[in-house]
């Protein structure tokens, strides 16, 4: 007999390939079921809803791509300067091998705002996670938690802008000179501000 979390955790990881191949926007539990060899009943049990299925799906995605699930450790421990920690963090959220992950995370950014009732916790978490890593990153060099929350929101709203950029262009090399430009100037903005 199966272990209960192995039949699960298998499923979840045929389903991780199908979304990240597939994406999730006309995504039916009965073409899922067939597609992994699997059936309705069995997803529900295990997972109890199509919408449950697609949270654990992306976040079990984000482990698959250890550039981008490192980020926010990397942000907040890193011994290294600001601009290079800042700078790396884009690095790793913009690496060509994390795009398939970023896809589905803007897909199903798409479905949450549309449906807060079911993806509002997710939503709310997104809005923020990212953001408190730069806010702790910058409140480090000594920037108040105000400020240091604010040229955190610009940053990764502008990070945000130019993830999408990629996906929608192959001009990588702007991509990547206009979020230099965005990091050297919250570097700049920040140490202006920092408190000594």
């Amino acid at each position: 007999m199966t272990a209960p979390n192995t039949e699960r955790d298998r499923l979840l990881g045929l389903v991780v390939d199908f979304v990240l191949a597939n994406g999730v926007a006309s995504l039916t539990l009965r073409a899922l079921a067939t597609a992994i060899g699997s059936n309705n009943r069995m997803l529900l049990y295990y997972f109890g809803s199509k919408d449950q299925l697609t949270m654990d799906a992306l976040e079990a995605a984000g482990s698959r791509f250890p550039r981008f699930a490192s980020v926010s450790r990397e942000l907040r421990t890193s011994p290294a300067a600001l601009e290079t920690r800042l700078s790396e963090a884009w690095d790793g959220i913009s690496a060509a091998e994390t795009r398939p992950f970023a896809r589905l995370f803007f897909e199903v950014f798409g479905l949450a705002v549309n449906r807060p009732d079911v993806y509002g916790g997710w939503l709310e978490n997104v809005a923020h996670a990212l953001v408190d890593d730069v806010t702790a990153t910058l409140e480090r060099e000594g920037v108040r938690r105000a400020s240091a929350e604010v040229l955190a929101r610009e940053l990764v709203g502008c990070w945000r802008g130019l993830q999408m950029d990629l996906l929608g262009s192959a001009d990588e090399r702007r991509a990547h000179l206009a979020a230099q430009a965005a990091v050297e100037s919250i570097c700049v903005r920040a140490m202006n501000q920092a408190v000594h």
